[in-house]
């Protein structure tokens, strides 16, 4: 195929369907656990961009996945050109009020299976000389952590790291990597882990679409930009928590944990 093709997870809503959308040029591999959704977005993509849709339904806490995941793509002939790390979730409320199989389904899917994603497809993009990786952070990776989302921070923390040692790593094979850490964005992402109630309290200017964070992500990767935090007041944010002493940044984020945390 003339095609390149790039590989989606959680691609069933929000950030991960705006970037299907964002890369329909190329063919895609999208995965989520929702079958249902991701055909109907196949279903569109296709008729649309005349582009070929393959659709991996997958749980990424499951260790098997990444594996399972590249094998299908393998199977249909095809490698991966560029690798959307997307499926996330959070896990509410303090770190003991979850049992720990919980935590480590948690573990697994957002950190472990974007570095086993990584680790399987970036040999062949090496070896070709082209690659595109970008890992979805989160703000909440660059500020001090909150009550409440105990492992949710340094989920990202960790991704951001590994986005910034990887792009050092691999800029001289033509692959660029970039952590792309957006703030609130209007997605079902707050549904799912049943916080919107709490994040609605927030102001309506620190929100952004996930269009608008899609194509800061796609801009940052071409431009093998390393680090993107899309929107002024994100990057505000950001850097006051790099500058400010770390007491101060701790306080300012105990009090913010109680306005729209929840931390039973």
């Amino acid at each position: 195929m003339s095609r390149k093709l790039c590989l989606i997870t959680g691609a069933s809503a929000g950030i991960g369907a705006a970037f299907a959308r964002k890369y329909a040029g190329w063919d895609l591999a999208l995965t989520a656990r929702r079958k249902d959704r991701l055909e109907a977005l196949a279903k569109e993509l296709t008729a649309q961009h005349d582009i070929d849709v393959l659709t991996i339904s997958a749980d990424l806490s499951d260790s098997r996945a990444p594996e399972n995941i590249v094998e299908a793509i393998e199977n249909q002939g095809r490698h991966v050109d560029a690798l959307v790390n997307n499926a996330g979730y959070g896990l509410p409320g303090v770190f003991t009020s979850a049992p720990w199989r919980t935590h480590a389904d948690f573990i697994q899917l957002m950190m472990t299976a974007p570095a086993h994603l990584i680790r399987l497809v970036l040999p062949g993009m090496q070896e070709r000389k082209f690659g595109r990786i970008i890992n979805v952070c989160s703000v909440a990776g660059y500020v001090p952590g909150a009550r409440g989302h105990t492992l949710y921070g340094a989920s990202k923390a960790f991704l951001i790291k590994t986005s910034q040692s990887l792009h050092l790593e691999n800029a001289r094979y033509g692959v660029h990597v970039t952590a792309l850490s957006p703030g609130f964005t209007y997605s079902e992402f707050h549904d799912v882990n049943n916080t919107r109630e709490m994040v609605s309290k927030t102001s309506r200017w620190m929100w952004q679409s996930a269009e608008a964070v899609v194509e800061s992500g796609y801009d940052a990767v071409e431009n093998n930009v390393p680090m993107r935090v899309p929107g002024f007041h994100n990057k505000v944010i950001t850097t006051l928590s790099r500058v400010l002493p770390e007491s101060w940044a701790l306080g300012i984020m105990a009090k913010q944990s109680e306005k729209i945390r929840d931390a039973s």
